[in-house]
């Protein structure tokens, strides 16, 4: 058993209250269990408890043994001088405040039942702990807790988007392009599309927007794409020369170090999602759209910010994937899947971030119906919840599922998830029911 399983035993009063008494063995009647504290300091604020007819406020600190209040140094910490009760697993040990009051130690006996549901969810070997007992499960409550769980998604994204925004200088144009740029290589090669926006930062590349050969020459260049013997049969192509001539120029000029061309992956990626055909896209994007951020605050239905990532490679690249070597004729564009990943992955969270950070509710909003305008992702996690019975209808809850398996589940955090607390609860006397709605 984890401490987490006593806190929650503690908020939702899942205990077996006849036996939580004093050492002197009096009974204590909780009237509110505090204010759950997941910051530094006791873990409960402002708890009411009262017991031989007196009534105490103060702070509640829960432990598995007694002891650990001392070996987690509380008892040299003033910050838990207001503490009126130690909520403990095991009274192995008397224990004092830094201020030299001995704390009143008791023990708390969880309900029996509770505690299994607890132990068979978290000990599991299944990857979704609950997967058989979701059939049986309300289904409002599931789709309300996938609802909150993009909405918590996209919050987690903000944080990051507001670190790159505080290092452009809160430019959010070129805190778009490096989001949209890592994006632009999928998973697999996301790390160095992310070095390459770094390296040739939107605001050089918009110097020679109106001269696409010179924009791919800055991306590929400063990809490491042109290094020589990268491409042994790129020698004699007149366009690979072309770029290399050009890239030498530029980069004398503005001084570019390229990122090492090894670090892009080819392997296992269809032709047309190779980083040679993903680098002159974007190319091409960023070299005839100007303000591409503001058009994406503009956009209103979802096909018009569709039609602003669909963009085409260059003509070179109708022939071919990499350099010098030709292949059937294809013209390489965007396809209506890979937009759609691009919207959820890239734009959708920075015009949320965009949103939040202005406090605009109805940016917030527009992402959001977006997201429930998409359709459901395709991949291995969301096969994995279609065969666990849950159906996803659209992006956002494809998006709030993904939140759900990689921060819930993976982590066996079920007493934080709505659907593993409500089945931990099952059967228990809750003071309301809407308490299995709220955050354990």
């Amino acid at each position: 058993m984890k401490e987490e399983f006593l806190h929650f035993a503690w908020k939702y009063g899942l205990y077996i209250k006849e036996s939580f008494r004093t050492p002197a063995g009096d009974l204590i009647e909780v009237l509110h269990p505090g204010e759950y504290n997941r910051d530094s300091g006791p873990d409960f604020f402002n708890a009411r408890i009262r017991y031989n007819g007196i009534e105490w406020a103060g702070n509640v600190e829960i432990h598995l043994r007694a002891s650990h209040f001392e070996t987690h140094g509380h008892n040299r910490d003033h910050a838990y001088d207001n503490t009126i009760l130690h909520v403990v697993g095991e009274d192995d040990k008397k224990v004092f405040t830094a201020g030299g009051t001995e704390l009143m130690n008791v023990v708390i006996k969880t309900e029996e039942e509770v505690l299994d549901r607890y132990l068979n969810l978290v000990n599991n070997p299944l990857t979704i702990a609950c997967q058989e007992e979701l059939p049986r499960t309300d289904k409002f409550r599931i789709y309300n807790w996938i609802n909150a769980l993009t909405i918590e998604r996209l919050e987690e994204k903000y944080v990051k988007v507001k670190e790159i925004l505080s290092s452009t200088g809160n430019d959010w144009e070129e805190t778009f392009y490096r989001v949209m740029a890592r994006y632009f290589g999928f998973r697999v090669n996301s790390e160095p599309f992310e070095m390459l926006s770094k390296t040739v930062p939107l605001k050089l590349l918009r110097k020679h927007g109106d001269n696409l050969l010179q924009a791919e020459a800055l991306l590929f260049g400063a990809a490491g794409m042109l290094e020589e013997g990268l491409f042994r049969d790129a020698l004699s192509d007149g366009y690979y020369s072309d770029l290399v001539r050009e890239f030498r120029m530029l980069s004398a000029k503005y001084g570019i170090k390229p990122v090492h061309g090894w670090l892009w992956k080819f392997s296992k990626l269809r032709p047309v999602n190779f980083p040679t055909i993903r680098i002159a896209q974007m190319a091409s994007l960023v070299s005839s759209k100007e303000g591409l951020f503001a058009r994406v605050i503009e956009a209103g239905q979802t096909d018009v910010l569709k039609s602003l990532f669909k963009t085409k490679a260059s003509e070179y690249w109708d022939n071919h994937y990499v350099f010098g070597r030709k292949g059937n004729r294809m013209d390489k564009k965007t396809g209506e899947e890979a937009v759609n990943i691009f919207l959820i992955n890239a734009v959708i969270p920075v015009l949320f971030a965009y949103g939040k950070f202005h406090g605009s509710d109805e940016i917030c909003s527009r992402a959001l119906n977006y997201l429930e305008s998409l359709p459901p992702e395709e991949n291995r996690i969301v096969r994995e919840w279609r065969d666990a019975g849950i159906e996803p209808a659209s992006a956002s809850d494809t998006q709030g599922l993904l939140m759900l398996r990689e921060n819930y589940c993976a982590r066996r955090r079920c007493l934080e998830c709505r659907i593993g607390a409500s089945l931990i609860m099952e059967g228990s006397a809750l003071k309301r029911e809407d308490e299995l709605m709220l955050e354990p």
